[in-house]
């Protein structure tokens, strides 16, 4: 990663169209209103992010929360500072599968097997009757764009679980959707931001500057006035035609499906994460308590309603 400018805060994200709020920092300027000079890397993959995390070479992760508790699993000192949203996933396989036992001894496309969405994926196959290892495999390529072109490209690949706009442009190529994975297993706090403890803590001001541009930035894009600017910038940033565009950015606007609202975290949503990753992983693992800090959230936001 190059050099970064000091005072420079480098945040990492999936190419997807939930980026959407970090995007806007581009031409709006809203992290940098709160004084926050953001950078933005994008990753390929969750272990290259996590890493990239480790070394320093980034320093707020804007992902997937269960990547940032599989690190404190492994004895990395992470804490979750934000939420942001449900995860947005639809369970999409090819058109010859009519249901979850169509899916036994196939495989299944991944970021990583052992985090996030394909933990989900093995939670959902579980509820219905097929073990990891046993009934079916998994295959690691990484982000959701590589998981759709794996779908696409490799008719062995039976199915993926993917976000917007991949879920929604992979319909459009006639695979199809076994379902919201919200629906099949409850609330789940999927997105938000972890980080390093130690960082945070030595760069306390940073981490607050950053939640308050963030939720500056997502009131922009849930923001009516800003459809046709939101649309142009998926269309733009993912080479999306106008009807795509204009369907995903309705799936991140859904209450019940896309961002939180001021990127709240979910209690509820938090308890099945780590309930989710208990169960397929094996073990308790830590509480919500050891691995969630809220109160560089709660300091943003009183400072936010102030203003």
């Amino acid at each position: 990663m190059a050099d970064m400018a000091p005072g420079a805060i480098v945040v990492s994200t999936f190419p997807n169209a939930k980026a959407l709020p970090l995007w806007a920092e581009t031409e709006h300027g809203l992290f940098a209103r709160r004084g926050c000079d953001l950078r933005l890397h994008e990753t390929g993959s969750s272990d290259e992010q996590r890493e990239a995390l480790a070394r320093g070479d980034v320093h707020i992760a804007q992902a997937a929360l269960d990547n940032g508790v599989a690190m404190a699993v492994a004895g990395e000192d992470v804490v979750i500072v934000m939420g942001g949203e449900t995860g947005m996933n639809d369970f999409v396989v090819q058109a010859d599968i009519g249901s979850f036992e169509d899916l036994r001894r196939r495989t299944l496309a991944v970021d990583s097997p052992f985090t996030a969405y394909a933990l989900l994926a093995r939670r959902a196959l579980a509820q219905n009757g097929l073990v990891y290892e046993r009934d079916y495999a998994m295959k690691p390529v990484g982000n959701g764009a590589r998981r759709l072109k794996a779908l696409l490209t490799d008719r062995t690949i039976a199915g993926a679980v993917l976000n917007p706009p991949f879920s929604a442009e992979a319909l459009m190529h006639g695979l199809k959707s076994l379902g919201r994975l919200n629906d099949m297993l409850g609330p789940y706090q999927a997105g938000g931001a972890y980080v390093m403890r130690s960082w945070a803590q030595a760069n306390r001001a940073s981490v607050v500057a950053y939640i308050q541009g963030y939720v500056d930035s997502l009131r922009w894009v849930r923001s009516a006035a800003s459809t046709k600017a939101c649309e142009s910038m998926l269309a733009r940033k993912l080479d999306l035609s106008t009807e795509l565009a204009s369907a995903t950015l309705s799936q991140l606007r859904d209450p019940s499906f896309g961002f939180s609202e001021d990127a709240a975290l979910s209690e509820e949503g938090m308890k099945n994460l780590l309930a989710t990753r208990a169960e397929t992983e094996g073990g308790c693992g830590p509480d919500a308590a050891a691995v969630v800090d809220l109160s560089y959230y709660h300091e943003a936001m009183r400072t936010l309603s102030a203003s």
